[in-house]
């Protein structure tokens, strides 16, 4: 049985010089919301800065779907050099676009370990991100190959898109190989906090909805990858939806980083080989 106390108060009139109890007013406290009942509506960055960053990723994208394909020849004429320079500039430009999402979060004073989420405190924390990262990688592709057939990616006319893709991005020889993995590494990172981390979360504050920030943010991920085509800019985007569902789940974007990065190391060394062998 639970009692509640009652705390009175004595009062003096000015009529009548007698005491009376009255039980005094209690303030009631609600109980705090939880974080995930509150809509988080704490912007990361200025607004313009938001636009400035979406602006910069469409134009990238215009600009390669412009050039990219028609920019090398036959594989067979293009060197190592000439692909190494290609990866080192798609570096420089990831490590540009960390540095602009740091400023902008710098002026709101977020701290970018606030936005990458979770901790690493014991090596089972660690392998913990390590199984989530494997296996939402390998249910990912399940998912994408369904959505890839759907989108008719397995057509003749695609199959030769990609091997025409292959030809001016993939690695061709050992050096490349070491670059295109270093390159996806910095992508992996890169990317995942500038989509999942900044541009979701940002989104979603500026709407109240996290769910259309994640939204928005895969659309604007596959929009960012002009120079594969229509139709795969369609299937990277439901692959950064993907992204977007395991960061809010893990509430941290460290298992999506590590899917990312070895998906882009993988892909690339995998279509290179299936190209020289005439695999595809």
């Amino acid at each position: 049985m639970r009692f509640q106390t009652v705390h009175y108060k004595m009062r003096d009139s000015a009529d009548a010089r007698h005491f009376s109890m009255e039980p005094e007013p209690q303030i009631v406290t609600p109980p705090p919301i939880s974080e995930t009942e509150r809509p988080h509506r704490k912007l990361l960055a200025p607004i313009w800065h938001t636009i400035l960053l979406i602006a910069l990723l469409v134009g990238n994208s215009y600009f390669s779907a412009r050039h990219l394909p028609g920019a090398t020849p036959a594989a067979s004429q293009v060197s190592q050099r000439v692909l190494i320079i290609q990866y080192a500039a798609t570096i420089g430009f990831e490590v540009f676009l960390f540095l602009l999402v740091w400023w902008g979060l710098r002026l709101r004073k977020t701290s970018m370990r606030e936005l990458i989420g979770g901790r690493w405190n014991t090596p089972e924390h660690f392998l913990l991100d390590v199984a989530l990262a494997a296996g939402f990688w390998l249910v990912s592709l399940l998912v994408l190959a369904g959505v890839g057939y759907a989108l008719g990616l397995a057509d003749p006319s695609q199959t030769k898109e990609i091997k025409k893709l292959a030809e001016v991005v993939a690695p061709q020889g050992g050096a490349s190989v070491v670059i295109w993995i270093l390159l996806s590494t910095v992508a992996g990172l890169v990317e995942e906090i500038l989509f999942r981390g900044y541009l979701q979360r940002q989104i979603g504050a500026l709407t109240g909805n996290i769910y259309v920030g994640l939204i928005v943010s895969a659309i604007i991920f596959g929009s960012g990858h002009g120079y594969e085509g229509t139709r795969r800019m369609v299937l990277i985007a439901v692959y950064g939806a993907l992204f977007g569902i395991l960061a809010l789940g893990r509430k941290s974007l460290r298992p999506g980083m590590m899917a990312h990065a070895w998906h882009d190391a993988f892909a690339g060394i995998m279509l290179r080989v299936l190209s020289q062998k005439g695999a595809l």
